[in-house]
């Protein structure tokens, strides 16, 4: 039976899967591990890699080849790989992730092992840029040994913790319904989690989270209403599921989505279409008036009267500075 599953989650992937696969496979442990890879229905060449790392491993790595996509952006691949999952802990990794410490999940099944009451642990990562933008670490010196709920809720949206640096206690037995509909799954499952207790928090650089095209990240589409409406969906479901404990936070979160679908191009020529999304902005957000006149100003005001407003701003301006 393994203590650990290692969970690689991939799609079309090619290019970086048998570097995520080989930094698992020289993890060094005192206890056994399984390495379940999840392939979402790769058509360049990915799920053929995967299946020439299980006749070199047999019986550690295992595929688990979907026979389609499962969509929701890789969510329905993790949730259906962790079901085969028998370790008494997961790791999650990106498949184009991996880990740089051969004594990461040793580390960390130590932490946890020492800490009952902690429902997951992480430590930090490096960012590398596919556009050749500078690496740096994710975490700076002033981190805390643990963390809880409330460091993970706040009016903007929050993120500290690499995919690839996590491991958690393999106990949820059923996600929520609500889970499987979003398309950001890390956000929720570390509210799942932290519900059930503290993060531990390691600061060892331990692997790297590579910003890329294929990465998860390049998914987030902040002018395409529909990703936005989806995460709205998301917060008012978690709002919902923390019992609206944080229900003031979380509105102005949520506002904040309704705001940037403003911008979207689904909105941002449709009128009627803007004013009632500045409807829920302001019932959610409760803005300043000075906020809410530049809200109505940039997206309600048609065009000639902001040049108008301009030209009268910019003439009193010199007659009072004359």
């Amino acid at each position: 039976m393994p203590k650990v599953s290692v969970l690689i989650i991939t799609y079309n992937q090619k290019k970086f899967i048998r570097q995520a696969i080989d930094s698992v496979l020289a993890q060094k442990t005192t206890f056994p591990l399984e390495i379940l890879v999840g392939d979402d229905f790769s058509s360049d060449g990915t799920r053929e890699i995967i299946q020439d790392y299980e006749r070199q491993h047999p019986g550690l790595v295992k595929g688990v080849l979907h026979p389609r996509n499962m969509g929701k952006n890789g969510g329905i691949n993790f949730l259906e790989t962790l079901k085969l999952a028998a370790g008494e802990y997961y790791a999650l990794i990106d498949g184009d992730d991996y880990l740089t410490d051969p004594l990461k999940l040793q580390k960390q099944v130590d932490l946890l092992d020492a800490h009952p009451d902690y429902s997951m642990a992480f430590h930090n990562a490096l960012i590398t840029y596919e556009d050749g933008s500078p690496s740096h670490v994710l975490n700076g010196p002033d981190m805390k040994p643990f963390y809880t709920i409330e460091d993970l809720i706040g009016e903007d949206e929050i993120w500290f913790m690499a995919t690839s640096s996590t491991l958690y206690r393999n106990s949820i037995k059923e996600y929520p319904a609500w889970f499987s509909e979003s398309v950001s799954g890390d956000i929720p499952r570390l509210i799942l989690k932290a519900k059930m207790g503290k993060i531990g928090y390691l600061p060892d650089v331990m692997s790297v989270y590579r910003k890329n095209s294929n990465g998860t990240s390049f998914t987030d589409k902040y002018d395409d209403a529909v990703f936005l409406q989806n995460r709205i969906d998301m917060y008012s479901n978690i709002n919902h599921e923390l019992n609206y404990q944080y229900d003031r936070l979380l509105k102005k979160n949520i506002a904040r989505y309704y705001r940037m679908m403003l911008k979207s191009r689904q909105f941002r020529d449709s009128y009627l279409g803007k004013l009632k999304l500045v409807t829920q902005y302001y019932s959610l957000a409760k803005p300043n008036w000075t906020d809410l006149k530049t809200v109505v100003y940039d997206h309600l005001t048609p065009s000639v009267l902001q040049r108008a407003y301009g030209a009268v701003a910019i003439g009193l301006h010199r007659i009072l500075n004359n």
